[in-house]
């Protein structure tokens, strides 16, 4: 199965207005998480007020202590610095890594904007070696720009 062919199922949970917006974004995580095979744990951070610091919002997978997360430590704060996609291939090999789970070999980080600014990210681990391609960080671009129309 494509990644694309999951962007209409993407687009019709973020628009059911009968829902809370965390339950939407939950939903997105469950669907990431069940569609994609190396999808090991899929959530969504948040900027923290007006604080240095992400939040974390919506998941799916193991629990995590990383609730907060000030900007710059570990990959997730890293992208809250730098505005770009963190693809790390094997998170052994880097050195600002915060570990979750001894099962994670890797981890995709795209940020999510609204109106210019740097609001949040998903967050995805996977428990298969390097399985992250340009096709996975187009598509949570797409999941990131959908997501953000509904903060707008």
């Amino acid at each position: 199965m494509s990644l694309a062919s999951l962007k209409p199922q993407v687009e019709t949970i973020l628009t059911q207005t009968n829902k809370t917006l965390d339950e939407r974004l939950l939903a997105v995580c469950e669907l990431l998480d069940q569609e994609v095979s190396y999808y090991n744990w899929v959530g969504f951070y948040f900027k923290n007020g007006d604080k240095n610091e992400l939040k974390l919002g919506p998941y799916v997978g193991a629990p995590t202590d990383h609730t907060i997360i000030p900007f710059g430590k570990g990959i997730c704060g890293q992208v809250a610095v730098s505005n770009e996609n963190f693809v790390v291939p094997d998170v052994a090999a880097q050195d600002n890594y915060i570990a979750c789970s001894i099962t994670v070999k890797a981890e995709i980080v795209v940020p999510l904007f609204v109106n210019g600014e740097n609001v949040g990210q998903i967050d995805i681990d996977s428990n298969t070696p390097d399985p992250f391609t340009a096709e996975d960080e187009r598509f949570l671009e797409f999941v990131c720009a959908e997501v953000a129309k509904q903060l707008a």
